[in-house]
């Protein structure tokens, strides 16, 4: 790791300042950061420290408002927040499903947002796309944990679970930069590479995430379900977070789909999710909104089985969502 200079910022519009003065990353939680400065993916001139700004960890829940999550607040803690776990479950579960205790403990809402990508291509120094590359190495290469939706031309996927249940509740991201504050829907906040292949999200230089916004609940139902091939440390293989409400003739009024570990951003399945309205509580149904949801997938040499995996999540999410 080359040397750096590391600063505690004491205000966002300080932050904004050191981070455009240099070549220079935010730090928070620095799971991630920390590991591409020792593979020297990233070598910063300067660190800028962000839990030195106050009024940025805290979870705020308003019947009228919704639920507004500090970028600083830990998984840990969104985890165990009791609004949260009784009207948002499926952002309970899904920071419950990150990494470790440790890394929970550690890790923050608004970095486990900003991830990049853990392609072994882009993190092991191979000329792919996202690193100035003239071709994507997974395409034809070892590709059994890439994507299956929305992947021309790269094909990593996305890594954040918070991401997933979040989109599907229609949550924003506020973003504080040199020019000032600014919000959008989470699932703006990404770019697809089909767009701009060497970033991630819509970032500019010295923005940072400030909190993220989720509407009220209103009787709306979740759930997140994972699979991973660990138990823990583990990215999701597949991931499927679905949030619907129920109408007084039991059957559903609306909601999202939402897809995670198959695609380069979290994947809002729009058929699938326009499929909930008037949907009965059957396996039959259930089965019609997953066929939806992976529509259009196309599966590269090795990861097919992403399509049937992903099927049954979806089906899985609605049993849990509609019994809890």
């Amino acid at each position: 790791m080359k040397n750096f200079e590391h600063v505690d910022a004491r205000s966002l519009a300080e932050a904004s300042r050191l981070l455009t003065e240099k070549p220079s990353v935010a730090i928070a939680g620095g799971q991630d950061l920390l590991c591409m400065m020792k593979d020297g993916l990233l070598e910063p001139a300067r660190v800028v420290n962000l839990k030195s700004i106050p009024g940025l960890s805290r979870i705020v829940y308003d019947e009228a408002k919704g639920l507004s999550i500090g970028a600083l607040v830990t998984l840990s803690e969104l985890e165990e927040h009791p609004a949260v776990r009784q009207l948002y479950p499926a952002i309970a579960q899904a920071a419950g499903l990150v990494g470790s205790p440790q890394i929970r403990n550690l890790g923050t809402a608004g970095g486990n947002l900003c991830q990049k990508p853990r392609c072994w291509y882009y993190r092991g120094h191979f000329p792919c796309l996202r690193r100035g590359g003239d071709y994507c190495s997974a395409a034809a290469g070892q590709n059994r944990y890439h994507c299956i939706l929305g992947g021309d031309p790269c094909y990593m996927v996305h890594p954040s679970d918070l991401a997933v249940p979040l989109v599907a509740f229609g949550a924003r991201v506020e973003i504080a930069g040199p020019k000032g504050r600014r919000s959008v829907p989470l699932e703006e906040f990404y770019i697809p590479p089909r767009v701009d292949v060497t970033r991630e999200t819509i970032l500019r230089p010295g923005e940072v995430v400030t909190a993220i916004v989720v509407p009220p609940a209103r009787g709306r139902i979740s759930a997140f379900v994972k699979f991973a091939e660990r138990g823990a440390w583990d990215f999701a293989v597949a991931s499927v977070a679905v949030v619907v409400q129920k109408g007084e003739d039991g059957k559903l009024m609306g909601g999202r789909v939402v897809l995670g570990g198959v695609a380069p951003v979290p994947w809002l399945a729009p058929k699938a999710s326009e499929a909930l309205t008037g949907s009965e509580l059957s396996e039959a149904a259930f089965g019609r909104i997953a066929e939806l949801a992976l529509e259009g997938a196309q599966p590269l040499a090795q990861n097919g089985y992403k399509v049937p995996l992903t099927k049954s999540l979806v089906r899985k999410a609605l049993r849990m969502a509609v019994n809890a």
